[in-house]
């Protein structure tokens, strides 16, 4: 088990406590505060299947420096699959989530705020009405993006964590209802998307589709199965199986699944990010996490502190997923990284504001 890399500049637990200390002095208002010291904030939201997120952040250096971050199980695609609509509880509670988002982004100023939603939101019939409704009572203007943008942000954000010295990486992405692959080549560290594909499965779909079963060796088996068969068109397209024997291809996986699995490696007490993020796990460690976790049960999951209540319906499946991928391209080591959507949203957005001060500075010359 190594460290791929360094905790980069964007998020780092000394970071997040220096905000934390700076906005705890009394004599200084926070406003002011944060104008002076961090400069503008932008903030990002990401709905997804299973969860409702918030990352702001500052511009520092090639990176952010985070100002606040929100995570809340909101399990908008709860019943979907069945459906093909958004149902009423699962609306309300998303609405729930978004207000506490907006409470707390009143209480600094932010130059620029993105809301993307995703597979839910462009499965359900009624998503598009829905982000109507959330737009009035938060007042949150949320867009639905395409699954090939959803995996160009992922790769944007775990870039920094793609080594220089390999050929082609392969990003995964366990959601809630898709699981997004993005088939990457590198070129002296820079990555350029090949391919990329939505699998229409995520901890969320598989879930409510086995239930009970899933807990079991042959409905974990069976749903391992399902999703390998799934990817064989990603394959048989990009041949990276062979690839990958070739040597030169990073496996990379950014979602709870993975970081889990780390979690579980690493012998975590209890999960925490800067321990995970950039941990290169090796093909055997990654297998023994998990085959731990599919030995402790329900009440085991419950009870583990890098699982939950919250989440115990949805670790099994999504280690069904990652054995799926790992089955099909067996690749020496994987890279785990806690980053995702909300942060590619962020680096974005700084980078148009950049981009456009300083088309106002040369303006200003002429």
């Amino acid at each position: 088990m190594t460290l791929v890399q360094a905790q980069p500049e964007l998020v780092t637990a000394e970071q997040v406590n220096d905000v934390r200390r700076v906005e705890a002095r009394p004599e200084v208002g926070r406003t002011d505060l944060a104008r002076r010291v961090f400069g503008p904030a932008f903030a990002a939201l990401d709905l997804g299947t299973n969860n409702c997120r918030m990352l702001v952040g500052t511009p520092h250096g090639d990176g952010f420096r985070v100002l606040d971050s929100f995570s809340r199980i909101v399990r908008l695609g709860e019943g979907l699959h069945g459906s093909g609509r958004l149902n009423e509880a699962a609306m309300d509670r998303a609405i729930c989530a978004l207000q506490a988002c907006a409470a707390r982004l009143a209480r600094r100023p932010v130059r620029q705020i993105r809301a993307i939603a995703t597979e839910a939101c462009r499965r359900a019939t009624n998503g598009p009405a829905f982000l109507r409704r959330v737009k009035q009572e938060t007042g949150f203007d949320f867009g639905i993006i395409s699954s090939r943008e959803e995996a160009e942000l992922a790769l944007e954000s775990c870039t920094p964590l793609l080594p220089c010295d390999g050929r082609r990486a392969l990003l995964f992405d366990i959601g809630g209802g898709s699981t997004e692959l993005a088939w990457v080549r590198l070129t002296k560290g820079a990555p350029h998307l090949i391919g990329y594909d939505s699998l229409p499965v995520g901890v969320v779909t598989l879930s409510e589709r086995w239930g009970d079963a899933g807990f079991t060796q042959d409905g974990f088996e069976a749903m391992v199965a399902d999703v390998a068969e799934r990817l064989r068109a990603f394959e048989s397209v990009h041949c990276i199986a062979r690839e990958i024997r070739d040597g030169g291809v990073r496996l990379l996986g950014t979602s709870g699944t993975v970081t889990t699995l780390a979690g579980v490696a690493l012998n975590l007490e209890r999960y925490r990010r800067i321990a995970v993020d950039g941990v290169e796990l090796c093909s055997h460690e990654a297998a023994a996490a998990l085959t731990h976790l599919r030995t402790l049960g329900r009440e085991g999951l419950m009870l583990h502190p890098c699982v939950g209540p919250d989440r115990v319906e949805f670790v099994l499946p999504g280690c069904a997923v990652f054995a799926a991928i790992t089955r099909v391209w067996p690749a020496p080591h994987v890279i785990v990284a806690d980053r995702g959507l909300r942060e590619g949203v962020l680096l974005r957005l700084i980078r148009a504001d950049r981009l456009r001060q300083g088309r106002r500075r040369d303006g200003c010359r002429e």
